[in-house]
């Protein structure tokens, strides 16, 4: 069973390769690198700040992340016109990095780099990271219900990552729920790309893996 998650990271795997098909026939088979960021916090419900501070807690203070290096799927001998490939791969490749060893290493390696060489030191791992993917994907769980600021009704939300240091990654694409609808947001390096080509790429490979999953479920039940 494909979750939102494999969908989402579907549709930006094969609306990258239409966008870079469309720039160049030749770059639909270069090799391109996804990197998915996670969430590693223990969420057992509502937490102080005096109790992520104490010592031994099962959520500590901070940011407690990890990050999954995904390989996009190449487009080549007609591939690209098989939109549920992308998603199936997305899933498979995915699963196979979360159910491994891949992301506890990951955050504790961070961790023993902050703690014995600095937070410096730690800061350019990650930097080193993020500069050797194309394009970094997150996302998350946002309210179910409407939410109020200033006791005005908030109709939809959106996050991206900022602070990114310039020339570490030129393209990040974030999703969040909300009241049952997803928002997608993309940050584009200034000058990059074609931001206007590479949304409709994103909205063409969401309209193909719509029609090709239609077409499955018809073809399922006949």
């Amino acid at each position: 069973m494909q979750t939102v998650n494999d969908v989402i990271t579907g549709i930006t795997f094969l609306g990258a390769r239409l966008y870079m098909q469309d720039k160049n026939i030749k770059s639909q088979n270069s090799r391109s690198t996804l990197l998915v960021l996670l969430n590693t916090r223990n969420v057992n419900g509502y937490k102080s700040v005096k109790e992520m501070m104490t010592v031994g807690t099962k959520a500590p203070w901070g940011n407690h992340v990890a990050f999954l290096q995904v390989s996009v799927p190449k487009s080549s001998n007609g591939e690209s016109f098989d939109p549920i490939k992308f998603v199936l791969r997305a899933q498979k490749s995915i699963k196979r990095k979360r159910n491994s060893m891949a992301v506890p290493l990951i955050g504790q390696m961070i961790e023993t780099i902050r703690k014995y060489r600095g937070s410096e030191a730690a800061a350019k791992f990650i930097h080193k990271t993020l500069r050797n993917s194309s394009i970094g994907l997150t996302n998350i769980i946002g309210p179910v219900e409407q939410m109020a600021l200033a006791n005005q009704p908030v109709n939809g939300m959106y996050f991206m990552v900022v602070g990114v240091p310039c020339g570490s990654q030129s393209i990040v694409i974030t999703a969040v729920s909300y009241m049952q609808t997803l928002r997608l947001a993309v940050g584009v390096e200034k000058g990059f790309l074609d931001l206007q080509k590479f949304k409709m790429c994103l909205e063409n490979a969401f309209q193909l893996i719509l029609e090709a999953a239609g077409k499955s479920v018809v073809t399922d039940h006949i």
